[in-house]
Parts: structure tokens; C-alpha cells; sequence
């Protein structure tokens, strides 16, 4: 699972049908290589600048309602940010 912040979206304007329904957001990693953004479905309302959680790989069909050719997807938003040093 992969902890990240929100920097933007995705814009498709033709895409497998299995993905209607879903938003595609761009997801910096809070931990690792700033540059490693990879884009994640989303479809419980994530908005730029939040903190969020991605599953990844195979376990991401197991948080799908449909199968759809996602590798990662937001399964949660964060209330609050880390604090720094604990």
C-alpha cells in the first residue's frame, strides 16, 4: 500500500469501457522517489492535495465492485497529514 498526496488528474477522452465511472488521479508517493507518480483510479471522491492510500498490483481487483485493468487504486483518504518526528 503506497501513502501519497494528490497532484493532479488524468483527462481520457476515449478509454475501455470498464473504466467509465472511475477518475484517474496522479499520486506523488509521500516516501522514496518524488519523480515515481503513477496514476491511480479513484471512486470515493479523492481531490487534489489530499492524502490518500493506494493498494497496488493484484490486490487492487480485490477492492474492485467490476473488473476493470486498473493496477492502483485509492481505497482511502487520510483525515490528517504525519506529524513530523513521531
Amino acid at each position: 500500500m503506497i501513502l501519497g498526496t494528490i497532484k493532479g488528474t488524468v483527462v481520457s477522452t476515449r478509454k475501455c469501457s470498464n473504466l467509465v465511472g472511475f477518475k484517474l488521479l496522479l499520486v506523488e508517493p509521500c516516501y522514496g522517489n518524488k519523480k515515481d507518480i503513477i496514476v491511480a483510479a479513484d471512486s470515493i471522491g479523492a481531490g487534489i492535495g489530499e492524502l490518500v492510500l493506494v493498494t497496488t498490483d493484484n490486490t487492487t481487483q480485490h477492492a474492485l465492485d467490476k473488473p476493470a485493468p486498473i493496477d492502483a487504486y485509492v481505497v482511502g483518504i487520510v483525515d490528517f497529514p504525519p506529524q513530523e518526528g513521531k
